[in-house]
């Protein structure tokens, strides 16, 4: 969780100022911020990571069982429209402040977080300045507050590479990164310089392992950035490449994010399939995550290797047309390292959640392990984690070893 994150981020410009150490603070504690030798900046807490690569204990806690192991949590869009910034308003005022509160939305969250290593959430839109104006579809611009609540509730990392995100231009695309990053989160996806840009982004976990997280998007939205650089495009040669210098860097794993696929259809494209087959066969992938089609779509097991093709929507607007946008899942694999010093997933978990908004917008877990609360009506949370647990085993990942949250 992300109280206990140490984050490797590789920004040149910190590079071209040479090493420098300084005293920040992380989620209220105490921490360390330290740039390395290859121009990362390291934000880390003392106990950690011992020089030989030793790890401390899982979050996951007894899922790891007693070899090295680091629990990994993934989900789909914070898509960000009107009628959620008007919840955080009344929530905000409910508890007597001013402004908005976002917390409440995804405070179903929670639980699972804490049992995360290092959780990584999708920033679908560019954020706005904290008192606006605030926009929604199609050039989005919405309130930044959500990415404070997201790092609250336990979210240590925020890709922001989509078809969004250029909506308002350089200067959104900029307003966003900073934005991640002082809500306390790491954030790849999108760049500040060109330097930046050709590295890959390794954050270490809680518990001292190394992930690189490499990110493409579809598309633009028919934008063209000022530079080429400034976001992260769907390019399966490109985002090998970097995968490789991922490698060459010292990243225990490295898993791909793609931002593609059809809106609110359920089966991955063609270019979804094209591409992440791809990455698997280059071997330089442990997973395949991905978002955009705002419908949960297929988890596949390939050649030994997770595809999650799409993890619907964290948060969002209710949709009374299409109920897939109103759906999601949260992905936990816990990856086991063996004696020989490779890493494979012992155990693949996954939670299914739904929109409601009677009587007040929220994100409900619908997966059996769901927490005690009237969030949503059991029938409609059964209906809905069969409907999605139908979708994510089209693939035959049920057979491969994926299974509900218990």
């Amino acid at each position: 969780m992300h109280r206990r994150l140490f984050v490797f981020l590789c920004l040149s410009a910190l590079a071209l100022a040479g090493c420098s150490l300084q005293t920040t603070e992380s989620g209220g504690a105490d921490a360390a911020v330290q740039q390395d030798g290859q121009g990362q900046v390291a934000r880390a807490e003392a106990g950690q990571a011992s020089e030989s690569g030793t790890l401390t204990a899982s979050a996951a806690g007894g899922a790891c069982g007693e070899a090295d192991c680091v629990s990994l949590l993934f989900t789909g869009d914070f898509l960000m429209h009107n009628m959620l910034w008007d919840q955080a308003e009344a929530d905000a005022a409910a508890a007597g402040n001013t402004g908005l509160d976002f917390t409440p939305l995804i405070s179903e969250q929670r639980p699972y977080l804490d049992r995360a290593d290092l959780a990584v959430c999708q920033m679908e839109t560019v954020v706005a300045d904290a008192s606006g104006p605030f926009s929604g579809y199609p050039n989005f611009n919405v309130p930044p507050q959500i990415l404070t609540a997201a790092a609250e509730t336990g979210w240590d990392v925020c890709m922001t590479a989509s078809n969004h995100s250029y909506d308002q231009g350089t200067e959104g695309l900029e307003r966003t990164y900073r934005a991640v990053e002082a809500s306390g989160m790491g954030v790849t996806g999108t760049s500040l310089t060109e330097e930046e840009a050709a590295q890959p982004d390794i954050f270490t976990t809680a518990n001292g392992a190394r992930v690189a997280v490499i990110t493409g998007t579809y598309g633009l939205n028919g934008y063209v950035p000022e530079h080429p650089w400034q976001v992260d495009m769907l390019d399966s040669e490109a985002m090998i490449a970097k995968a490789a210098r991922a490698r060459e860097a010292g990243a225990d794993l490295v898993i791909a994010n793609m931002h593609a696929g059809d809106e609110y259809v359920h089966k991955p494209s063609a270019q979804q399939v094209e591409v992440a087959h791809a990455l698997v066969d280059s071997g330089e992938f442990d997973m395949i995550v991905g978002q955009h089609a705002h419908a949960v779509q297929p988890i596949e097991h390939y050649k030994g290797t997770w595809i999650v093709y799409g993890m619907g929507n964290n948060l969002t607007e209710l949709s009374p047309s299409y109920v897939a946008n109103n759906e999601g899942i949260m992905v936990n694999p816990i990856f086991e390292r063996g004696e020989d010093g490779t890493w494979q997933v012992s155990d693949f978990r996954w939670v299914s959640s739904t929109m409601v908004d009677n009587p007040a917008y929220r994100y409900c877990i619908t997966s059996p392990s769901r927490p005690a609360s009237d969030c949503v009506d059991e029938d409609y949370a059964q209906q809905s984690n069969a409907r999605v647990q139908q979708i994510v085993e089209s693939m035959g990942a049920a057979e491969a070893g994926a299974r509900q949250w218990s």
